[in-house]
């Protein structure tokens, strides 16, 4: 079957993430359970929806734009379904609400279904999921939310979010510097910090959401403790440094650590850090051109580079080689890369307007598959020779 894992939407993209599909449609079927309680007893029940998404579709979500000018390249939020059986992105978005002259320039998806909150040029705003019904199909669509993120209005650009695992707390990084820690959804102020860098580049939690790293424009990374509001350690920079992105990452020894990519004047280094002394482990450079966007799959094997060139490495987390390396996967250089929550498929995004899927090969697994065939063939050719030598198969002579 022909693949469409690469698909262009028209919008350049800035931000990219799998959608909690499963968290969402709970929510709307406690909903729907609640309302049809409410409906009279003698009142005939409607008729069943068939669910658009089976277990081998999966819901997309991109952020992007064109901009305040007059370009005709509109900002919008844009949802499209990858199908894993064919690896095929939808050709056209399933869903794509404009944003009028608002650039959606960075984006958090609540893990927990509750929505995604964009940062746009001055302030943030949330989208809610939405459900477009027909009389065949559920399909998932966004909308605007009516809520106001009242402690994120008229704070400038933002170039930072993130949720911790549970979705219970919200940190805000912006361009002034100025770190905002918040509990989910009340807003409550947990941390406000004026002065966390001179500007903040990246934020990620700790798997357990005990603590916060944030990424400065330059100089040290900083470890936040979240309950005390403080810093408990600083990530010094060594030789020509400069720390682009971080992400936490389960270990081996059910503990975590915490990967930070660097730029160097030699190309890009992956720094791993113990978490309990926030001391470097090791520091390995993995590829020779600039990174634009970074990540690390779920259950820790693997580290994600995006670079200016449009070229995508995936790299083993354990050794710091090459798994695969996709050349030319964008046109325009790689803004977002996310792995799905099973580890098997790559999400990357770009400003070239282009999405892409990349489906991961356990080579571990096709080597062995391919001893096991080996195998066989090798014990099929002995078991034919003993056969005929025990008169078995008749000769042909």
């Amino acid at each position: 079957m022909e693949s469409h894992a690469l698909q262009k939407y028209g919008v350049p993209f800035y931000g990219a993430a799998w959608v909690p599909y499963y968290q969402i449609r709970s929510k709307i079927e406690s909903k729907e359970q609640k309302q049809e309680q409410d409906r009279s007893e003698d009142e005939a029940p409607t008729a069943d929806k068939s669910d658009a998404i089976s277990s081998n579709h999966d819901y997309v979500v991109l952020v992007g734009g064109g901009g305040e000018g007059n370009s005709g390249i509109p900002n919008a939020v844009v949802l499209s379904r990858f199908d894993f059986a064919s690896n095929s992105l939808s050709d056209q978005p399933v869903a794509m609400l404009k944003t009028d002259s608002d650039l959606p320039y960075r984006m958090a998806v609540h893990p927990r279904g509750d929505g995604i909150i964009c940062a746009m040029q001055n302030s943030c705003r949330l989208f809610e999921w939405d459900e477009e019904e027909s009389d065949e199909v559920h399909k998932l669509g966004v909308k605007g939310s009516e809520k106001v993120l009242s402690e994120l209005e008229d704070v400038g650009v933002q170039l930072a979010l993130a949720f911790d695992s549970e979705g219970s707390t919200l940190a805000a990084g912006g361009e002034d510097g100025k770190l905002r820690v918040l509990k989910w959804p009340s807003l409550e102020i947990v941390l406000n910090e004026s002065e966390a860098h001179t500007s903040v580049k990246d934020l990620t939690f700790s798997p357990d959401g005990k603590f916060l790293v944030s990424l400065g424009k330059r100089g040290p990374g900083r470890v936040w403790d979240v309950t005390s509001a403080s810093v408990v350690a600083s990530l010094p920079t060594e030789n020509d440094e400069v720390f682009f992105s971080c992400r936490f990452s389960p270990s081996s020894d059910q503990n975590y650590v915490l990967f930070t990519a660097a730029i160097t004047d030699k190309g890009i280094n992956i720094v791993t850090w113990n978490t309990t002394s926030w001391k470097r482990i090791r520091a390995k450079q993995v590829v020779r051109q600039s990174v634009t966007s970074f990540n690390v799959s779920a259950d820790g094997k693997l580290l994600a580079i995006g670079t200016d060139e449009g070229d995508i490495a995936i790299i083993n987390s354990s050794n710091m080689q090459v798994h695969t390396m996709v050349r030319k996967a964008h046109l325009g250089f790689v803004t977002a890369l996310v792995f799905s929550d099973d580890s098997r498929a790559l999400l990357s995004a770009s400003m070239d307007s282009s999405a892409r899927v990349t489906l991961i090969e356990d080579k571990k697994k096709s080597g062995l598959n391919l001893w096991i065939i080996i195998f066989f063939i090798l014990l099929a050719i002995v078991a034919y020779y003993f056969m005929k030598e025990q008169g078995i198969i008749p000769s042909l002579n």
